[in-house]
């Protein structure tokens, strides 16, 4: 990778700040992750019984230490792809009786031993998390989705409601937020449907949970990626049949550097993904204000962006066990141990979701233990933070319940492969709570530092400001069980600020990705 010229003079940007524009709230679920039944997210993730650090109900307290660290919020469960082949009743009862089913999503044996008590439980012991619970509309409908809502959501009286009772759970799950589905509109999902079924499917399990439950929040399926070939005509046939019974469209996108003809990696574009879902979400918000013009409503739908990450998905760990007489119980998939590239990305992939906040409502990071995951583990030893887990934790510290304020930013740009030419510098300011200011900023260029410059609002008066910038010069460093903390924060010593002016300046390194607080 190239590297800076000691004598070459940085770039420059500026960010000015202003209270009188913002875009919208910090929706707290902005900030969700995802446990899917897959590999060893589950097992061998927060679940390992037997493990040292195993509490009486075989849940990891290293884990869920680092879940708490990371100020996830919403978890989505239990899938992903596994539950389109899901039966939730398996997951509950005696252990001992439940059965043990062939996952054919990831090509796997699934025990039973962890189901939806056991995420419940989990989710109390982590603290202050909601459960956001997917249903199977692959292999079941409206009657399987009918008898998990009975399960999960009514106090008692019922045949369903009581069984949850004799199983332990007392008092109803309060579930709120329901996705009806997942990536339906993909080839590989069990299941897989067309716009017109799907649409038809979801309309009418969207209507028979609200006449159970007319208070919860449902997510409806969207394309699973910018690039689908059926992208805008299916946002568009979906939302028609579904858009006055939902509160939430999906959004998936996942990205990689991709290998290019002479074995090397198109690292440009890649520093640019969050172009590539800015326009992402841009285009489904337009089909939602659409279909909200066609329909003449007053209804609105937002975006639960509720897969993003970054995700080697071509390369070797992501590949699935095969054959018929082949089927493990938790094997290592996706296990993607990230870079601080990577972690830059995934900074700046952040940095979107906060710049569409008036949009993007709900957001899920795929996902959040051992499968392309901020958090990893090793059976029968210690848990650790990939290099993605800092820029999550410290954005999430920073931003939870705060005010988006509209970006006015100016930089450079740089030309791409993929998306063209685009800005060198990508920054989204947030006012918090007690009126200081968040400043999130990410550094795409490879090869040249930035001298940004942030103009505060007005009559803000300041007392202190520190930068936080994750950058490495091996680009590919990476966190790992022998080197554990290679890839991690670091004070930024080059910040200045001038109070009498409001102007706070800071260097970014190349490939980096900083966090700046004003108080």
């Amino acid at each position: 990778m190239p590297e800076q010229s000691p004598n070459a003079a940085p770039d420059t940007s500026r960010l000015v700040v202003d209270n009188d524009f913002e875009v919208a709230p910090v929706n707290d679920r902005l900030f969700g992750s995802f446990v899917e039944h897959l590999g060893r997210c589950v097992y061998d993730g927060i679940y390992e019984p037997g493990h040292p650090q195993a509490d009486e109900d075989g849940f990891r307290k290293d884990v869920i230490e680092l879940v708490r660290e990371l100020g996830a919020t919403t978890i989505r469960y239990p899938g992903g792809n596994f539950v389109s082949g899901y039966r939730w009743e398996d997951g509950v009862g005696p252990k001992e009786e439940r059965p043990r089913r062939l996952d054919l999503a990831w090509h796997s044996t699934e025990t039973n031993q962890f189901g939806l008590h056991e995420i419940a439980r989990w989710l109390d012991k982590v603290g202050g998390n909601e459960l956001m619970e997917a249903v199977n509309l692959g292999t079941r409908g409206l009657e399987e989705a009918l008898d998990l809502l009975e399960y999960a959501n009514i106090p008692g009286g019922t045949k369903l409601s009581e069984e949850r009772r004799a199983n332990g759970a007392d008092q109803p799950f309060g579930i709120r937020m329901w996705c009806l589905g997942n990536e339906m509109d993909g080839p590989w999902q069990t299941g897989h449907k067309s716009a017109e079924d799907y649409g038809t499917l979801a309309a009418s399990v969207a209507a028979g949970m609200r006449m159970i439950d007319p208070d919860v929040e449902l997510v409806v399926c969207g394309s699973s990626s910018h690039g689908m070939d059926t992208f805008g005509a299916w946002e568009e046939q979906v939302l028609e049949k579904t858009y006055e019974s939902v509160d939430f469209i999906s959004c998936h996108a996942y990205y990689h550097p991709e290998l290019q003809p002479d074995g090397t990696r198109d690292m440009k574009s890649f520093l640019a993904s969050g172009v590539d879902m800015e326009g992402f979400i841009k285009d489904v918000a337009a089909a939602v204000d659409a279909t909200k013009a066609r329909l003449k409503s007053k209804h609105d739908v937002f975006i639960s962006f509720d897969e993003w990450n970054v995700w080697y998905i071509n390369d070797e760990p992501s590949k699935n066990p095969e054959g018929i007489d082949n089927w493990p119980v938790a094997p290592r998939l996706l296990e993607d141990v990230y870079s601080a590239a990577d972690a830059v990305v995934f900074g700046d992939l952040l940095i979107t979701l906060l710049k569409n906040a008036d949009r993007v409502h709900a957001a899920s990071l795929a996902q959040l233990v051992n499968v392309i995951a901020p958090i990893m583990t090793e059976p029968g030893g210690p848990a650790w933070r990939q290099s993605t887990f800092y820029p999550f934790s410290l954005t999430a510290k920073l931003a939870k319940s705060g005010t988006v304020l509209e970006p006015k930013l100016t930089s450079g740009t740089y030309e791409t492969q993929k998306y063209g030419e685009v800005p060198t510098v990508d920054s989204v300011a947030v006012r918090g709570k007690d009126g200081s200011v968040s400043v999130f900023v990410v550094n795409r260029s490879m090869d040249t530092a930035n001298d940004f410059e942030i103009k505060l609002p007005e009559g803000f008066m300041f007392s202190s400001a520190k930068a936080d910038t994750l950058h490495e010069d091996d680009l590919l460093a990476k966190n790992t069980l022998e080197d554990q903390n290679r890839v991690v924060l670091h004070s930024n010593d080059t910040i200045t600020s001038d109070a009498e002016s409001g102007m706070v300046r800071v260097t970014l390194p190349p490939v980096s990705w900083t966090a700046v607080h004003v108080k």
